[in-house]
């Protein structure tokens, strides 16, 4: 029998079991991930993030994600929020910017005086082979948006990498949006060889929208900070949205605001919260 400690937090609604993988031995293979995701039976959360130390000098701490279903991800944006956080609560760093290690590459998440924190989430990524996605017969390899069957719709869809794949969808309106139908054909369809996150964005005006996002191996969660960064960057992309202000990005949790103009980096800031502590055994 292990005992382990843990710490809840959120991300405008985004949960997560966060766990000191620095100062106490915790091996995820080993661990009934699936259970504790469960909110009935378990801790409930949308991801797990596991702080690890670095595997170089010149990087902070190490950061694994896993989602619900136990499947290690890439990237969660609202995740790497509550990291800077995490790190600098528990006494593992002094510093409010930290370089952190991921599976993706490295990430620089920083904790403002106003208890905001901000991440450079690094470039998005376009091309098909960088999502991954397998587009179409006879479309372009640069196309802005590319045409995915759901049932017997053609759904038009731009696919932005942000350290892990994006499908987003504009619609009318969020709120009668076929989000858990589209959502769950779209996540595991077979032209995203990885699968996909698939966000749902209503154009609100040119530094404005809601946005839904139907997370693989999760669900729709009440906030995504990668889906929230990808919604903007097509958004732009897609001449529906201005560069030149951050983009508010409102989700069922609440604000995100991201910044990009082409050929940088994105920035996503918004706030994090801390909602327990706790101890297990397994």
């Amino acid at each position: 029998m292990k005992t382990l400690k843990f710490t809840k937090m959120h991300g405008l609604g985004n949960d997560f079991m966060v766990i000191d993988g620095i100062n106490q031995s915790f091996n995820p293979k080993e661990a009934p991930l699936t259970l504790w995701s469960d909110r009935h039976l378990g801790v409930g959360f949308d991801q797990l993030l596991l702080v690890e130390k670095a595997d170089s000098d010149a990087v902070d701490f190490r950061y694994r994600i896993f989602n619900a279903d136990g499947s290690e991800v890439e990237q969660c944006g609202n995740g790497a929020r509550c990291f800077v956080r995490f790190v600098l609560d528990k006494g593992l760093t002094d510093k409010h910017e930290i370089i952190v290690e991921t599976a993706h590459g490295v990430i620089v998440p920083r904790l403002a005086e106003n208890g905001l924190v901000s991440v450079n989430m690094g470039k998005p990524r376009f091309m098909p082979s960088e999502i991954p996605f397998i587009p179409a017969a006879g479309e372009a390899a640069d196309a802005l948006t590319h045409i995915v069957l759901a049932g017997l719709e053609s759904i038009p869809v731009s696919c932005v990498n942000m350290g892990n794949p994006h499908a987003v969808i504009v619609v009318e309106d969020v709120e009668t949006a076929p989000v858990e139908s589209w959502g769950e054909i779209i996540e595991s369809h077979e032209q995203f060889p990885e699968r996909a996150n698939v966000g749902f964005v209503q154009i609100l005006d040119k530094r404005h929208i809601c946005l839904r996002v139907y997370e693989r191996g999760t669900g729709e969660t009440q906030a995504c900070g990668t889906g929230a960064c990808a919604a903007a960057v097509a958004g732009i992309r897609l001449g529906l949205l201005d560069a030149e202000e951050p983009i508010c990005v409102s989700l069922p949790g609440g604000d995100l605001y991201i910044t990009w103009k082409e050929g940088s980096d994105v920035t996503m800031t918004g706030p994090v919260e801390t909602v327990f502590e706790g101890e297990l055994k397994y």
